[in-house]
């Protein structure tokens, strides 16, 4: 349901102007859990071939907050039956790390006393997505280099984190299994260097387009319900409930919590 913040080819392809906004709390109980906010505004400008979009993402895990701002562009052919896009996003990133925020062991530790924050650095991406009414899929690299993120004071330049390339696969489809019944599995494959392959597998029920529940699936790591309701024409809001199945981290938190509201 947020497809934009990760393949700008996503962009104009709900023949409308489409806002976006979803929260994520990761880990409940466990203290410095991720907390992830994206804001997406995309529409078809000019023709339905070329479609423009808004992308602004603030993740937080920690004392560390990654703040990004994107524009998307997109250029779809029409095949009749089906379109292919082709997608450019580019834009900046800013990220800060909050030592005030950490509880010392020595409370006068110098490197603690003040918050570290990089340079504005810019990054691009590209994606594909090849759509039609029943079915989609998509790769995207939404980051194309490798930032160094780090801050320079009076006593040299401080190295904060460096960015990995990712590369996110989706698909999906849709089964009509009655009137008022349908089927929509749907998956999404994360991969980049030094952490396993990782697929989000999903599939719900939708019931007179008004109505959806099902259950999802993500590899090595958790199990979940997700849920939406469509208010009205121009109005859906969603929910998903993960649980971390693994022993690493099941221990010590109660789950994750998303909430989504789009507006067509």
């Amino acid at each position: 349901f947020n497809t934009l913040s990760v393949n700008p080819a996503y962009a104009g392809s709900r023949d409308a102007l489409s806002i976006t906004g979803l929260h994520r709390s990761q880990w409940i109980g466990f203290e410095g859990s991720p907390i992830t906010q994206t804001l997406t505004v995309h529409t078809p400008i000019f023709s339905k071939s070329i479609g423009l979009g808004l992308s602004f993402i603030n993740d937080k895990i920690g004392p560390t907050n990654t703040t990004a701002f994107y524009a998307d562009f997109s250029y779809k052919i029409d095949f009749g039956k089906s379109k292919l896009a082709f997608g450019l996003k580019g834009g900046l990133n800013l990220r800060s790390n909050g030592l005030t925020e950490l509880d010392a062991m020595d409370p006068n530790d110098p490197l603690l006393f003040n918050d570290i924050r990089s340079q504005l650095l810019p990054n691009f991406g590209f994606g594909l997505y090849y759509f039609a009414e029943k079915y989609y899929a998509g790769f995207s690299i939404p980051k194309l280099l490798e930032n160094d993120f780090a801050t320079n004071s009076v006593s040299g330049t401080t190295a904060l984190a460096t960015e990995e390339r990712h590369y996110y696969l989706i698909a999906g489809t849709v089964f009509r299994l009655s009137d008022a019944i349908e089927l929509k599995p749907t998956t999404f494959i994360k991969i980049t260097t030094g952490a396993p392959v990782t697929a989000d597998i999903t599939a719900s029920f939708i019931f007179k387009e008004k109505f959806s529940i099902g259950t999802m699936f993500r590899t090595g790591d958790a199990l979940g319900l997700l849920a939406g309701f469509r208010i009205s024409d121009q109005l859906e809001i969603g929910y998903s409930f993960d649980w971390s199945y693994t022993n690493t981290t099941v221990r010590y938190n109660t789950g994750s919590h998303e909430l989504m509201l789009r507006y067509d």
